[in-house]
């Protein structure tokens, strides 16, 4: 009877672990190639335990968020403090360092280059990978922390199974 209650707490510790502490996601489509590509499966850190552990998210980051309902990989391209800047040939400054790769520059309404602007508070920049063939930040606006679901820790491939 011991034995069977030491495995029954071990199988709920693992469960609790698996569901608290962690969550799964699949890539799906090809924004975050070469890194993720359709079909990998990710394991994530969820945000409350992370935060709660003293971490935040960092540039570069991958991260696991929702946005209308459905789940979404990026990488995190500045946070809170950040200056951000998208230069109208499509080069990346961020805090007045010019960041690796090219991305479409962002307009305002009258279509005229949009000028460098302060990431606030509670707010990260995300982009994707494989910039000229996603939805992000640029397209959608800033992502909220309460949007993130977590950080990518690991990365499992699940192509041709």
């Amino acid at each position: 009877m011991s034995l069977l209650l030491r495995v029954l707490a071990l199988a709920l510790a693992v469960w609790l672990i698996l569901t608290v502490a962690f969550t799964f996601t699949q890539v799906h489509g090809q924004s975050m190639a070469p890194a993720l590509k359709d079909g990998d499966l990710c394991v994530v850190f969820r945000t409350g335990l992370q935060q709660g552990l003293g971490g935040g998210f960092q540039k570069d980051d991958v991260v696991a968020c929702r946005r209308e309902g459905a789940r979404f990989i990026g990488r995190v391209a500045a946070v809170a403090g950040d200056t951000v800047e998208i230069t109208e040939g499509g080069t990346l400054v961020v805090n007045g360092v010019t960041q690796s790769g090219s991305v479409r520059p962002q307009t305002d309404a009258q279509g005229n280059p949009e000028s460098g602007f302060t990431v606030p508070q509670g707010c990260l920049y995300i982009l994707s990978d494989n910039r000229s063939d996603a939805q992000d930040t640029r397209n959608d606006g800033l992502i909220h922390l309460n949007s993130v679901d977590g950080k990518v820790i690991t990365i499992l491939r699940r192509r041709g199974i």
